[in-house]
């Protein structure tokens, strides 16, 4: 006979497979015939788009370019021609072996341009080498019936657990294009692009019927070279806007959002315009999940009659937590000769180089690594780098040990002033978003069935000596009893205490499922 059960749908999301790899990007420029020969590089930057990501049988394949500024000294120097500069593409396809990644799987993908470098190899050609990292997330979903309740369920013994975990509601994603005209000084007859960072920044959703709001700005700092040979800088936000369609979310749902940048134009407009064209293709990705209260069978048998059952093992996610914060960084930096020159840009990069999960906290520690492009009134550049310590803590994390958890920041703000001394008081905010969960292991059983009455016994009542590690569930499931008649025949007030040596009188079920207590 099947035995008639309640069910509910849970659907899990489940971390496949994760891996960080180190991706080192080669390539190679002839210098345009229009451009003067180069002497040596002063300064290197780029900016990654990945248009292409696939999961494959056991490994992952990225397709995408860095978009590389280089700033450099011409070989023959002029009043006029101080500094010039070069844009290319470095386009890259790499293949990441991904132990258990499937066709069909959800992949997550971080990259990070760690340091990317030019080396003059003649006049005419240049040599670009860029160290990329990935972080790559592999995720499977999987549609769960979980046994929740019996209807008939007269004489079954059930052993319940209530259960908090994060049920997924869907995926979707959508590209966005964000398009603007930044504005430069009237006075500025640009020249040439020297150099171009572009971040995603303020990151916020909205959610409404059916539809998430993704809300972000694109962070566009360019430095720039005027017809009168003069460097200047210029820092916009464009807004990045957008929606996703996912059936059934609801405000009260976690919705992690992904930002990736695929395609940039940048290019001046005209000189009577004195502004730059601006358009960034983004690609955003949500991943939303519920907060389901579940009361789950985790054992059941019946005194009175042989119950089958399939069990299975999974494992889902729980006390899903997104949390955002400003850490302000005021420190004083010492740089040599800064007196005699100016602070032109600064690129700030943070760096988190371990995390440690140790009792009630997350520390993150790591860098904060900044490279100061500085000039003089001749426009002479200089690079100094510098390096601050970075310390992130999260507290009240209960059972830091078993959270995993992810930090993401990014630099909301940053103002650098020279001071007498050669110090330079560097006011830098950063904003911390920090994403954890817990992993929980869960029975579920399905196809329960009746295979008959158990055999009539010949006693009522046995004498149980608890054993270390005991549960009465364990003691009444072993000799074909319920935990209520132990309890009720021994006295016991609290089912979860009882003690090793302790003697118990345990009341059996006969064939027509009555006990004698």
């Amino acid at each position: 006979m099947v035995v008639n059960t309640i069910n509910e749908n849970l659907c899990v999301n489940k971390l496949i497979a994760t891996k960080k790899d180190i991706l080192m990007i080669e390539g190679d420029m002839i210098v345009p015939d229009s451009k003067p020969d180069v002497l040596n590089a002063i300064c290197t930057s780029g900016v990654i788009c990945v248009y292409k990501q696939e999961v494959l049988e056991g490994k992952v394949r990225i397709d995408g370019n860095i978009n590389t500024y280089i700033m450099y000294l011409p070989e023959e120097t002029t009043s006029q021609d101080v500094v010039r500069g070069i844009t290319t593409s470095l386009d890259f396809s790499e293949t990441i072996q991904v132990p258990n990644a499937q066709e069909g799987m959800e992949a997550i993908i971080k990259t990070k341009l760690k340091s990317i470098e030019c080396k003059v190899i003649n006049g005419r050609k240049v040599g670009i080498k860029a160290s990329m990292e990935v972080d790559i997330k592999i995720y499977a979903k999987e549609d769960i019936e979980i046994i929740n309740d019996i209807e008939n369920a007269e004489g079954i013994q059930m052993l319940k657990e209530d259960l908090q975990v994060n049920s997924l509601v869907g995926m979707g994603e959508n590209k966005i294009y964000a398009k603007d005209n930044i504005a430069i000084d009237n006075i500025d007859q640009l020249a040439e692009i020297l150099k171009a960072d572009v971040t995603i920044c303020n990151k916020d959703i909205k959610v409404s019927y059916n539809k998430i709001l993704a809300k972000a700005d694109a962070k566009i700092k360019l430095m720039y070279l005027t017809e009168d040979n003069r460097v200047n800088t210029v820092e916009a936000k464009i807004p990045v806007v957008g929606f996703i369609d996912i059936p059934n979310v609801t405000e009260e749902n976690i919705c992690d959002v992904y930002y990736d940048i695929k395609n940039i134009i940048i290019k001046p407009n005209s000189s009577e315009e004195h502004s730059i064209y601006v358009e960034i293709e983004i690609e955003v990705k949500a991943i939303v999940y519920e907060t389901k209260q579940i009361n789950l069978i985790q054992d059941l048998y019946s005194p009175c009659e042989n119950l089958e059952f399939n069990k299975k093992r999974i494992t889902t996610i729980t006390n899903k937590q997104m949390n955002q914060e400003i850490k302000q960084i005021r420190e004083k930096i010492s740089l040599s000769a800064i007196e005699s020159k100016n602070i032109i840009d600064v690129d700030v990069t943070p760096i988190v180089e371990k995390q440690e999960n140790v009792n009630s906290k997350i520390i993150y520690t790591g860098d904060i690594e900044m490279k100061f492009i500085l000039a003089d009134s001749n426009l002479q550049f200089d690079i100094q780098k510098v390096k601050l310590p970075l310390e992130y803590v999260v507290e009240g994390v209960e059972n830091a040990e078993n959270v995993n958890s992810r930090l993401d920041i990014e630099v909301a703000n940053q103002d650098f002033i020279i001071q007498e001394g050669g110090m330079v008081t560097a006011n830098i905010d950063l904003f911390m978003n920090h994403d954890s969960y817990r992993n929980t292991n869960m029975n579920i059983m399905n196809e329960i069935q009746t295979n008959g009455e158990r055999e009539e016994q010949d006693y009522s009542l046995i004498l149980y000596i608890v054993k270390k590690g005991d549960t009465l569930w364990e003691i009444a499931k072993k000799y074909n009893s319920t935990v209520d008649d132990i309890r009720r025949t021994n006295g016991i007030e609290d089912e979860n205490k009882i003690y090793p040596g302790e003697k118990l009188f345990i009341p059996r079920y006969v064939k027509m499922g009555l006990s004698y207590a």
